[in-house]
């Protein structure tokens, strides 16, 4: 493969939901460390970029062999920062480090642990054969919009999210949906450079299963992930 492809992981230090999240053990090792290896094992990367706010974090990303040479913004690791910008500075950054011109940036998320290898490959040669201005992931969506999912208006009164010229009685025959789950970005060079939006002309989707793309946000969601992973 020609292309020269930068990854990066960004994992803020301060998580609301669960303390210490992307360190946490899950598996007897920390959460961070189970991307990391995802990337390594790939053999796509010649560097893998942990972008954080935290000294606690840095050690542990090095430990597993992550390479950290930059301390994140304290601007861009708010409640409030967008991803996008996360992982533009990361991407910045690395070609002022490194000295050279990226052709693809990947971004892995990493509190999506059971993501396979596989699918980090499959993701960027699906990418590279549609010619992709970036690409996003997802899986099939539990509820439609088109049936299931309804909103209230200022009056109070009930209306689905999505309606369709005609009534449609079983959700299997609405139109295909797709949850994100933000496991895998992949963008071009000028994408993540000149672009500030996630959907694009050319913005391509990986579809993964629901068990690989599961995120954790949760201390319910560790449980869930490592009964997951005793599963053969």
């Amino acid at each position: 493969m020609d292309n020269k492809i930068l990854c990066t992981i960004c994992a803020r230090g301060g998580s609301k939901g669960v303390k210490n999240k992307n360190i946490k053990k899950l598996g007897g090792k920390p959460l961070i460390a189970h991307t990391i290896e995802q990337a390594q094992e790939s053999l796509l990367f010649e560097h893998v970029v942990v972008s954080t706010n935290s000294d606690e974090i840095t050690q542990v990303a090095k430990e597993y062999g992550a390479e950290v040479f930059f301390k994140r913004d304290e601007k861009l690791s708010s409640d409030t920062a967008g991803k996008l910008d996360v992982i533009k500075d990361a991407f910045v950054k690395s070609e002022e480090y490194y000295g050279e011109k990226f052709d693809v940036l990947i971004d892995l998320d990493a509190t999506a642990p059971l993501r396979k290898t596989k699918d980090i490959i499959d993701a960027l040669e699906q990418f590279l054969q549609n010619d992709n201005d970036n690409l996003i992931t997802a899986t099939p969506s539990r509820k439609s919009p088109y049936f299931n999912l309804v909103e209230l208006d200022e009056d109070n009164k009930v209306f689905l999210s999505k309606e369709l010229k005609s009534n449609i009685l079983r959700r299997q025959d609405s139109p295909e949906c797709f949850d994100m789950n933000a496991s895998i970005y992949i963008w071009k060079r000028e994408s993540i450079l000149n672009k500030n939006n996630l959907f694009l002309e050319k913005t391509g989707l990986y579809i993964m299963d629901e068990k690989t793309a599961y995120d954790i946000d949760s201390e319910i969601d560790f449980k869930v992930v490592e009964f997951l992973m005793g599963l053969k």
